[in-house]
């Protein structure tokens, strides 16, 4: 898609949530249509209709790049979730895509197809599936920060093997949903962030933070950049502003940050041809504490003080609006709220 299509939405006053998974927990057989290309490709054109977006967005699960290589080096489905690296992980060649992998390229396939909107892929970044194949990801990407290696300490040997292997997953993963029909894809990175890397070693050096994050990203942009794909990079941690600076040199189509920004401020960080989307708290948005008229009040602030900065700007969720059983009606009154509000 052409990068202008964003900056005409962004100066038509466009606003959209991540909202795909609510509108999936409205179906009776929810699990099943996950696994259903063309059906959850429909979602994720019913979602694009209901609020009014051109862009049709996947779920945004960031489990399955672990899941499809800890099954291909044999480690079961059961136990995924809880499964971390102590040595180094082994080759596990290509891998295929998992079922949910499938499904997800099925649906963009769908969209690209059948409908008019804009199909959209969803991947996590290189060093967020990094720190969900870790146990414990801070003390040696801290130890790598001082300048030790993977001669040096074998934790920090276990993090560089993991984001190796790790990256050849998502290559494959995306080059699958370009394949597919993707015209943009949402890149998360939300263990980029202060959590992770050392703000004290920050201060001296970026240099771990540019080898751990900025090198294996600046090769996804190249593999979008050559099959014409807009990256769309989304980072809901708390961040400095060098690391903002470092994610716009990306030049991503859009840049999703969470609610600890202020965009007005990071909008003298990121060059006008990249639209800032967010960022309001819907992680929250299921909470009664958070009220409609909060929800109103935060609108206002960022779609006013994102004029006056004068930076191309989107309305939206921080991350994805995640459906709560019970609470349903509680979040989308709250998504309505965003999206109606006179400007």
């Amino acid at each position: 898609m052409s990068r202008q299509t964003y900056l005409e939405l962004a100066a038509a006053g466009h606003r959209a949530p991540i909202g795909t998974h609510l509108v999936l927990h409205t179906k009776a057989d929810a699990k099943a249509i996950l696994l259903d290309g063309p059906r959850l490709g429909g979602v994720a054109a019913e979602t694009a209709e209901r609020f009014r977006t051109p862009l049709a967005i996947p779920i945004m699960d960031l489990m399955l790049e672990k899941a499809a290589m800890l099954g291909a080096l044999g480690v079961s489905a059961a136990e995924v979730d809880g499964f971390h690296f102590e040595q180094p992980p082994g080759d596990p060649g290509d891998v295929s895509l998992s079922p949910r992998m499938r499904a997800t390229c099925e649906a963009i396939d769908y969209v690209a197809s059948k409908t008019s909107l804009v199909p959209c892929g969803m991947g996590i970044g290189p060093f967020s599936l990094m720190t969900k194949l870790v146990k414990d990801p801070i003390t040696p990407v801290f130890l790598a920060g001082s300048g030790m290696t993977g001669d040096d300490e074998p934790e920090v040997a276990v993090v560089e093997q993991c984001l190796e292997v790790g990256m050849r997953v998502i290559l494959s993963y995306l080059a699958a949903q370009v394949d597919a029909g993707a015209k943009a894809i949402i890149v998360c990175e939300p263990a980029a962030n202060l959590v992770y890397f050392s703000p004290n070693q920050l201060e001296e050096s970026f240099e771990i933070f540019d080898r751990y994050l900025m090198t294996p990203m600046k090769q996804i942009k190249s593999l979008l950049d050559a099959r014409g794909v807009d990256l769309i990079f989304h980072d809901c941690g708390e961040l400095t502003n060098e690391m903002v600076s470092r994610f716009s040199t990306l030049e991503p189509a859009m840049m999703s940050l969470g609610c600890s920004r202020h965009l007005w401020e990071d909008a003298a960080l990121v060059p006008q041809t990249t639209v800032l989307y967010g960022n309001l708290p819907t992680k929250n948005f299921y909470s009664p504490q958070l009220t409609v008229a909060d929800v109103e009040r935060l609108s206002r602030e960022l779609l006013e003080k994102m004029r006056a900065a004068n930076h191309p700007f989107i309305l939206g969720s921080e991350c994805d609006i995640l459906s709560v059983p019970g609470s349903e009606k509680e979040i989308l009154s709250k998504v309505e709220a965003f999206m109606n509000i006179a400007a």
